[in-house]
């Protein structure tokens, strides 16, 4: 009785083990450089649906973060992320209202999603264009866009 009490404990521990291994977490790091001014913050939106973007209110955002912005460069880590597809909008958002400012139609402030380096009527941002696969630790460089 005792072995087999033993024994049930063991597989209970092996398979608890097992399980903490083949859990699938990942860091995504964020990297922008070449930012105007070091006035603000860099607000980073993560998303991981099509149809997500553009999110000219951010409300569609799977997880959000800010950080300050240093020598006009900013570096920002999303932690535990599960593996999946994601895509990334930034803002640099000068007076941190946490919103676009926009002139007549343009926004005043830099923009930015992940694979895109310019914006216009035929390259407009949505999901399937951002996005990437994580599947593992990732960096990732986005070019700041201003209008």
């Amino acid at each position: 009785m005792k072995q087999l009490l033993m024994i049930a404990l063991s597989f209970f521990l092996l398979s608890f083990s097992t399980l903490e291994h083949t859990k699938e977490e990942y860091c995504l790091t964020i990297e922008v450089e070449n930012l105007r001014n070091s006035k603000g913050v860099l607000q980073v939106a993560l998303y991981n649906k099509d149809g997500s973007i553009p999110d000219e209110q951010y409300k569609n955002y799977y997880k959000i973060q800010t950080t300050n912005i240093e020598s006009g460069k900013a570096e920002i880590t999303f932690k535990n992320l599960p593996k999946g597809k994601y895509a990334i909008n930034i803002l640099h958002d000068e007076n941190k209202n946490g919103k676009i400012d926009k002139g007549l139609i343009l926004p005043k402030e830099g923009i930015g999603f992940s694979y895109y380096s310019s914006i216009g009527l035929t390259n407009r941002p949505n999901f399937k264009k951002a996005s990437f696969d994580l599947f593992q630790d990732k960096e990732i460089k986005i070019t700041m866009i201003y209008m």
